[in-house]
């Protein structure tokens, strides 16, 4: 059994590589994203079995980006309206890569969700609350802070400070507020780090 999720881990992990190839800034950020949502998920206390499907989802949370052509993905200006439709079709794109799957965790659900919002605003599906996976609302919170913390190509890092000010504004509205405040504790009071 270790030596078969060993296996998935690893056909997984090179899911993520054939994403990075044709996002630059992709590199890096699915491993960190899935390295904060793990720690999330531990605080919140989710089940082992849990904590390793969210860390799954993670790594491979932009696989849907496979389907935005590469100069949209890098361009370092605003993009159009027809440009950010194609962005947002991301999450549903990794859905439908996904779904036959037979993963032993709902992943291609968390990257379906890790764009939905608590009041509806998020996409694809506008979903509200609690009909939102938990494990998308981790994830959800870890893409945030780790996307607005780092460099993108169309605007410099804002930082940590920022980010973390960010989920915490928007608590219990895009974010929910149990994941935003186990979030907040990581940074502050135990001292996590997003590693590069």
């Amino acid at each position: 059994m270790d030596r078969l999720r060993k296996a998935l881990g690893g056909a997984v992990q090179a899911i993520a590589s054939v994403v990075e190839t044709k996002d630059p800034y992709t590199a890096g950020h699915q491993r960190r994203v899935a390295d904060l949502a793990r720690a999330m998920a531990t605080e919140l206390s989710l089940s082992p079995d849990q904590i390793e499907g969210l860390r799954m989802a993670g790594i491979i949370h932009d696989i849907g980006k496979i389907s935005v052509p590469a100069e949209i993905l890098s361009t370092p200006r605003r993009l159009t309206p027809i440009e950010f439709s194609l962005i947002k079709n991301h999450s549903q794109s990794g859905y439908d890569i996904l779904k036959d799957v037979d993963f032993p965790w709902p992943i291609a659900r968390m990257v379906l969700e890790h764009h939905e919002r608590m009041d509806g605003s998020g996409y694809p599906n506008g979903l509200t609350g609690n009909d939102i996976l938990l494990e998308s609302r981790v994830l959800a919170v870890a893409d945030v802070v780790e996307a607005m913390a780092t460099h993108r190509p169309y605007r410099p890092a804002l930082g940590l400070e920022a980010a973390l000010e960010e989920i915490n504004l928007k608590k219990g509205i895009l974010y929910d507020p149990d994941v935003v405040s186990v979030c907040l504790k990581l940074f502050h009071d135990k001292n996590f780090v997003i590693k590069a």
